[in-house]
């Protein structure tokens, strides 16, 4: 009888004891369709003493009427619980089973290996430690052994099993198992994760190496899966340092106990640790660690506790608890760059609107941007206008809610989020935060100089005759901004100045053709805008922007980026019923009709200037009667002669 049995039988309050005191692995099985996945999990319970009797005469049953493995037990149908997994012999949904040794407790998911199920495979291994990727021995490394690989790497999984099965059906070849070797080590050595793998030689419908170690195989000197799966260290990656704890509820049963309950993401808390709230920054000291078994005096990573605090603050579902005087704050942003997989049979375009669910809360969502996707193959980056089924590409996000979060590679709950399709509800992509993407504050690296021309402002002048300008049109959809524009682009050139004009959808065509309308994309659009404006300015010449710009900290920063100097910002004052009347593009029936979602100053704000350096307007007079008002603006700031 072995140590447990004795214990369970003699004293079971100290076997649970112990039970509790063991660390528990949370891995997964994958690969390509048919490699052995499910029988491979069904070896381990049955060679371990963990199938029931009644379950192991339910099995023998059911392997005689729908079995795969001939005379033998078909231990694939331990995991394939569903009838349509039993009809077909392929696993379509993920499967999770339980079971602990002497040494370890363990979470195992066995998840699908055909591509229309990647999705599925991205939720079992997004809170798994150790991944083991099934191979057939007789196939080799085949794109889904690629594909899973890589979604491996970018959801931080370190540690991975390569098992290359089913080693009976090539004679127990070395040879083969040397060349799926090196073809599995050319392929991840492009990867940018730190995949640790091991190559395990195997027979899971024979059980070679899994449990016990393979007689048939003598060149292989390694230990078996399951002794590698008790010994393996997945506790070095655990961040203990830095302290986040998403709060997912605050409880509040009665009058003297207000707690705040969450999942401890990283770092450690105990009674006493000064902890800050974020986004508020209030910050108090924790009483206690309140558990369903009781108060804690620690608690660490994957731990769901509540926390109750010495002081009344303001914290919300969705709030952050941190350290306080953690060195490593949380980052927000309205625009980050994420590596997304695609999981819906509806293919993503830029621009659609999305719900983004993170460990901080909901937001509406786009993807504003795809820089590139991954090539599952080659792991070269192509480029691509869209995504389709299983594609992994990095891309830029854009919500209205400014987003609190960690880089993905720093912390996998805090860094990581879900899109949710609108209408329908279905998660459609897995995403993992690699940062902030570009927007106002984004400083050049250390490494980029600013190149100066060797051409003086002087000299320019002289040759244009003119000081260079930036001027802003700003106002209404369908104030006449555009035609105005056009009337001053047209007098400057005749009278022999050197312009560019800077049109908005001309710019929405080319430099912003990756941006949609949500606030943050206005902005972002702003800023690309007046970077161009700053790049004309330089040499020499007159820019004239034509941009709805509705922010006013917009039109301050663009200013700002431009120089107050050079900035001149014209704001075109039409009614709004002569703008609906006007009705460019159609875009106010589009609005009535339900098709367009937002123009700013009808349904969000628009922030009308305050000391704009000229307000005018075409209504009631002309385009080219605004636009001499602009030219003798420009001659009376002495950027054009009279």
């Amino acid at each position: 009888m072995s140590h447990s049995s004795d214990l369970i039988a003699t004293d079971i309050d100290a076997y649970l004891a112990e039970h509790e005191r063991k660390d528990l692995l949370r891995l997964l099985t994958c690969g390509s369709v048919d490699d052995g996945k499910s029988t491979l999990i069904g070896r381990l319970l049955h060679d371990s003493n963990m199938v029931y009797a009644d379950h192991l005469q339910a099995l023998e049953a059911d392997s005689a009427v729908m079995g795969s493995a001939g005379d033998k037990l078909d231990l694939a149908l331990l995991m394939d619980g569903l009838k349509a997994e039993r009809e077909q012999g392929i696993t379509i949904d993920v499967a999770y089973r339980y079971f602990s040794t002497q040494r370890r407790k363990f979470i195992i998911a066995d998840t699908p290996g055909h591509e229309q199920y990647t999705r599925n495979m991205v939720t079992g291994a997004s809170t798994a430690q150790l991944a083991i990727v099934m191979v057939d021995a007789r196939h080799g490394v085949m794109q889904q052994t690629k594909r899973h690989t890589t979604i491996a790497s970018l959801l931080g999984i370190r540690h991975v099993v390569v098992a290359i099965n089913k080693m009976d059906l090539v004679d127990w070849s070395q040879a083969t198992f040397e060349q799926i070797k090196k073809d599995y080590e050319v392929f991840t050595d492009n990867l940018d994760g730190t995949i640790e793998p091991y190559f395990l030689p195997m027979s899971a419908l024979l059980g070679d190496n899994v449990v016990i170690s393979s007689e048939e195989m003598p060149w292989f000197d390694g230990p078996p899966l399951m002794e590698h799966l008790e010994t393996v260290d997945v506790t070095e990656a655990a961040d203990l340092a830095h302290f986040r704890m998403p709060v997912q509820l605050v409880t509040r049963p009665d009058l003297d106990f207000r707690g705040f309950a969450g999942t401890i993401a990283s770092g450690t808390v105990a009674p006493g640790d000064r902890v800050t709230a974020v986004p508020s920054g209030a910050s108090a000291t924790v009483e206690r660690i309140v558990t369903f078994d009781g108060d804690l005096d620690l608690a660490g990573p994957d731990q769901a506790v509540t926390l109750t605090l010495d002081r009344e603050i303001d914290v919300s579902r969705g709030d952050v608890f941190i350290g306080s005087g953690d060195d490593q704050d949380m980052l927000r942003a309205h625009r980050v760059d994420a590596t997304l997989v695609w999981m819906s049979e509806t293919s993503m375009a830029p621009g659609k609107q999305y719900l983004l669910q993170s460990a901080t809360g909901r937001s509406n969502a786009s993807v504003s941007a795809i820089r590139y996707r991954l090539d599952i193959n080659t792991l070269e980056q192509e480029e691509t206008s869209r995504l389709e089924l299983n594609d992994i590409a990095r891309c830029a996000v854009s919500v209205d809610r400014e987003l609190l979060f960690d880089p993905y590679s720093q912390n996998r709950m805090t860094g990581s989020f879900i899109l949710i399709d609108r209408l329908t509800n279905a998660t459609v992509a897995g995403g993992m935060i690699v940062g902030p993407s570009s927007h106002w504050d984004t400083q050049a690296p250390d490494t980029l100089q600013r190149r100066r021309s060797e051409i003086t402002p002087e000299e320019r002048a002289e040759r244009y005759g003119q000081r260079p300008a930036t001027v802003l049109l700003t106002g209404l959809t369908g104030a006449g901004k555009r035609s105005i524009a056009t009337a001053l682009e047209r007098m400057l050139f005749d009278a022999g100045r050197a312009t560019m004009r800077l049109d908005g959808q001309n710019v929405r065509s080319g430099v912003s053709r990756d941006l949609g309308f949500t606030p943050p994309e206005r902005s972002e659009n702003v800023r690309r805008v007046a970077e161009v404006a700053r790049l004309v300015n330089a040499q020499g010449m007159i820019a004239i922007a034509v941009l709805l710009a509705p922010e006013a900290e917009d039109r301050e920063r663009m200013a700002g980026l431009i120089g107050a100097e050079r900035y001149v910002e014209v704001f075109v004052d039409t009614p709004l019923e002569v703008c609906r009347q006007r009705d460019p593009g159609g875009l106010y029936s589009a609005l009535d009709a339900g098709t367009v979602l937002d123009i700013p100053g009808v349904t969000s704000d628009y922030d009308r200037p305050t000391s704009p350096d000229l307000v005018t307007s075409d209504h009631g007079s002309s385009p080219e009667a605004a636009a001499a008002q602009i030219m003798a603006l420009l001659a009376d700031r002495g950027f054009i002669s009279s």
